[in-house]
């Protein structure tokens, strides 16, 4: 599915570059692994190339979607949960795993939105700096811009 120099987005953690395709052996059987660092912090994630699927490992998002992601952003029209702060925390974190730029996007607006009628809680503020930092990171690959043009567009959005 990748091959190195391949872009791809791991949930939870954004854009890395498959560095390498290595083989190990596990329990007496050969398995390969794309060797993945993550552009923000350099972090190195190994991932079993059969559960490529099961870990959410996928492409940059296309120029279709950048619009898609843009809409999700701009749509005021949400109905946020008066659920309690942790509750509302873990469906997030739930979003963010999931590795979907329009959760991820979704989780973004809705805790600008929130925080626009109250403090966010210490969590939630991190929480959103993740949201916003992967949105960027994307988003600029994807547009092929600079990523403090994103984040000026992001800002526009919400001022």
């Amino acid at each position: 599915m990748f091959k190195v120099g391949d872009m791809a987005v791991y949930p939870a953690h954004g854009v890395g570059v498959i560095e390498k395709i290595e083989t190990h052996e596990i329990s007496g059987h050969q398995q390969d692994f794309y060797v993945m660092r993550i552009l923000d912090n350099n972090m190195i994630i190994m991932i079993p190339t059969k559960n490529v699927n099961n870990v959410g490992l996928r492409d940059i998002i296309g120029q279709t979607e950048v619009t898609k992601l843009y809409s999700i952003l701009e749509d005021r029209d949400v109905t946020l949960d008066s659920q309690t702060w942790n509750r509302r925390y873990r469906e997030y974190m739930d979003k963010i795993k999931s590795g979907s730029a329009f959760e991820v996007a979704e989780v973004y607006r809705d805790l600008l939105i929130l925080k626009l009628e109250k403090e966010l809680s210490f969590g939630e503020r991190k929480m959103l700096d993740t949201a916003r930092n992967l949105l960027v990171k994307e988003i600029s690959l994807a547009k092929e811009i600079e990523e403090e043009q994103v984040r000026q567009d992001l800002d526009k959005i919400f001022s």
